[in-house]
Order: structure tokens, then sequence, then C-alpha cells
């Protein structure tokens, strides 16, 4: 996870990696599911692109055994981290290592714990259950 000030934004700008559809985004809880696929961004008929705390559907690409959800599941997610620079409002960029969602149950996450670092913009959407849950609030 890097903040960076808007005069490097530069720099990070050329990682053109976006959240789209038949992306492949890691899973950032202990609900038993380890890697998603998106299908679909929820909030538009012609919506092609999600962002932290934007909501997606998609289906269980790896799971581990015995465990709530299985293989090829069909769930809706919130988007937790992201790759591409996301822009705050007093002008600073947030990068994370990896994208990764959280797997929902409507509103409140499937799993009791919640990995790696959380952006605070999760918790002004909405989802203050999420940003209790994590290890670290960015």
């Amino acid at each position: 996870m890097r903040i960076t000030h808007w005069l490097t934004y530069s720099r990070a700008r050329k990682l053109n990696i976006m959240l789209q559809l038949r992306s492949i985004v890691n899973v950032a809880d202990n609900s038993g599911a380890k890697r998603v696929g998106i299908f679909k961004v929820l909030g538009g008929s012609g919506r092609r692109y999600a962002q932290i705390g934007d909501i997606v559907v998609a289906s269980v690409k790896a799971a581990e055994p015995h465990k709530a959800i299985k293989k090829k599941e069909v769930i809706k997610a919130v988007v937790v981290r992201q790759r591409k620079p996301y822009r705050r409002k007093d002008g600073t960029y947030v990068t994370f290592d990896d994208n990764a969602v959280v797997i929902l149950n409507g509103i409140e996450p499937r799993g009791g714990r919640i990995f790696g670092p959380i952006p605070r913009e999760i918790k002004e959407k909405g989802f203050t259950t999420i940003a209790s849950l994590a290890e670290e609030v960015v």
C-alpha cells in the first residue's frame, strides 16, 4: 500500500489496471473463497469499471474445501483494494499491491475476519462492519 502526492502521480498513472468484467481478484475475508471472477458491475446498465466501494457480481473461481462458499457459486462482493491509484479529496493518491473484494450477505460481510489493509472510503460508503473487522484502516 502506498500513499503518494499528486506530483508523483505521473509515475503511478502508468499502471492501467482497472477492475472490469472478467477480472480475477483476490478475496480478503475468511468466507472460504480465494479468487473470484467479476462478471457484472452494479450501478447502471452501461457500467464497465469498478473502484473502491463499488458492489460487483462475481463467480467463485477457487475456494477452500469444507467451507461455506463453493466453487462456481455466484456472489455479490464489494471492492476493498485496487491497484490503480485512487484519488482522495485531499489530493493524495492511494495504491494497493493487489485487487481484492469482500464477499457480502446483503450489506454485511459473510466472513468473520478481514485480511489486509482497508481504505477509509469503505466506511464512508456505508460498510462500517467491514471497516471494524479489518486489521488496518488507511
